[in-house]
């Protein structure tokens, strides 16, 4: 019996999910059908393509072999298939997008409206996560990060550079009085992240302006936000995010300024998909406009 490209489906499916529960979630299918499936696959190859184990499912030295040819596969159909929708001139089907918590929740919320709003058979996904998205293991078509990946078959451009400030509410100011000098800093409860779940030094904001202590700390910039918003104390937030933060006031905007940057990172096979070098390009403007929007209201 000859393997068929559905059974390859699912094959990448359990590779990239390490799990018969995480495919059969992205495949709409129940659980035991996908090792049903997995097992018919090894019988036609006459090989092990998984090492099952209690924690998951790990490719064995075949299946690995195996990855990269089905891969290589995959990306054939999606350009064949793309070039067949291509003539429409509408981007259709569904695309993924991993991001940082700051970008999912105060910038891609309306880039991705106005794109789906342009291509209405278009379906975006947003996975926010604090860490960075497994492109090579497909859990997402693109990422936003906020520092350019150095290893792996990745494109990356940079998109754009946005700037952050120390905050804190009118009603926390008003009670501990106003903050004059760096050095007046250390008096106060500081928000930021927790420090061994810091993901990328980049985000490590609270050390760059010279403070060892977090007295509230979250993996959240939304979590962090709302700490802020009810005058807990001083934390370092997006200016793009401050609109949606109205009470917040900057606190010694020219003592303590930074600077970051936001990168789309892809997958180095996606780069004759013109499809998702369409949304790429929707999306790097969407996102370039969106910060410049917001922070000229700060």
């Amino acid at each position: 019996m000859e393997p068929n490209w559905d059974d390859m489906r699912v094959f990448l499916a359990v590779a990239r999910a390490e799990s018969l529960s995480g495919a059969g979630k992205v495949l709409k299918m129940d659980p035991a059908t996908v090792g049903r499936r997995i097992q018919r696959l090894e019988e036609a190859l006459g090989t092990t393509l998984f090492a099952k184990s209690p924690q998951g499912y790990s490719l064995s030295a075949e299946g690995e072999r195996l990855l990269s040819w089905a891969e290589q596969a995959e990306q054939s159909i999606s350009l064949a298939t793309e070039e067949s929708r291509g003539q429409a001139g509408q981007l259709t089907g569904s695309i993924r997008i991993g991001a940082p918590d700051g970008c999912a929740n105060f910038l891609l919320p309306r880039v991705c409206t106005e794109i789906c709003d342009r291509h209405p058979g278009l379906e975006i996904q947003v996975v926010s996560q604090p860490r960075v998205v497994n492109l090579t293991r497909r859990e997402a078509d693109m990422a936003i990060a906020v520092s350019p990946p150095d290893t792996g078959r990745l494109l990356v451009q940079k998109v754009t550079d946005y700037k952050l400030h120390l905050a804190a509410s009118r009603r926390y100011l008003k009670r501990k009085g106003d903050i004059e000098t760096a050095e007046a800093l250390q008096g106060h409860r500081m928000i930021g992240y927790i420090p061994d779940m810091i993901f990328d030094k980049e985000l490590d904001y609270i050390s760059a302006i010279g403070v060892e202590r977090v007295g509230l700390a979250s993996n959240s910039v939304s979590v962090q936000l709302n700490f802020l918003r009810q005058g807990a104390g001083l934390g370092i937030v997006h200016d793009f995010a401050l609109p949606f933060a109205p009470n917040l006031n900057k606190v010694l905007p020219d003592l303590v300024s930074l600077t970051r940057s936001f990168y789309l990172v892809r997958h180095a096979d996606d780069r004759k998909v013109e499809r998702l070098n369409r949304f790429a390009d929707e999306l790097v403007d969407g996102l370039k406009r969106e910060v410049a929007r917001l922070e000229a209201l700060t």
